[in-house]
């Protein structure tokens, strides 16, 4: 079993990023805190989990980015640089 710190560490991610996985079922843990909603969450990670999340990971391609939008200039804006 992993822990969150211990995902952190192989992935070099943020522990937010690892939180998002666990809440959105890209990646399955066990919370294994006392009471649910009386404690912080204590997720475990489990090694077959782990592998699954890494094949999901590598055999989709990461959705394209959308492309950054110009902000629209209004007809009485003077621009004084162009870019």
């Amino acid at each position: 079993m992993y822990t969150v710190s211990q995902i952190m560490e192989r992935y070099r991610v943020a522990e937010n990023t690892v939180l998002r996985w666990l809440h959105t079922g890209q990646l399955a843990g066990v919370n294994v805190g006392r009471e649910p909603g009386k404690q912080k969450k204590r997720w475990r990670i489990t090694a077959e989990a782990l592998v699954a999340f890494e094949t999901a990971r590598t055999q989709c391609p990461p959705p394209p980015r959308a492309p950054r939008r110009r902000k629209q200039s209004t007809p009485d804006t003077i621009e004084f640089f162009q870019t």
